[in-house]
């Protein structure tokens, strides 16, 4: 069974720095395709950065040259490093998985931006 977990999230002031690790249970990080999604209120549900299954990454247009998503292994952990937050970066940030045809998601973690 896929489990993801995420932590890290809370509130920064505009500028700051956040990082959110997804805890990966039942699906291997190094083999599969996952990412970041994020929400915001009143909006449909985004993708923020992602590992593709060949490794490759991919990133919002928003949060280029400020995000980075990475992985280690042998924790079987996702993370994704948030420098130069703004306000509009607030949202519910889920974790994601893809494997064998089904989408599998946490339960999010909220990060706030406000001064």
């Amino acid at each position: 069974q896929v489990q993801l977990v995420e932590s890290g999230g809370g509130l920064v002031q505009p500028g700051g720095s956040l990082t959110l690790s997804c805890a990966a249970s039942g699906i291997s990080v190094s083999f599969n395709a996952m990412g970041w999604y994020r929400q915001a209120p009143g909006k449909e549900r985004d993708l923020v950065a992602g590992f593709t299954v060949a490794g490759r990454t991919n990133y919002a247009d928003s949060v280029k040259d400020r995000f980075t998503i990475s992985k280690i292994s042998v924790k079987n952990t996702l993370y994704l490093q948030m420098n130069s937050l703004k306000p509009e970066d607030t949202a519910v940030y889920y974790c994601h998985a893809f494997k064998s045809g089904v989408d599998h998601w946490g339960k999010g973690t909220l990060v706030t931006v406000s001064s």
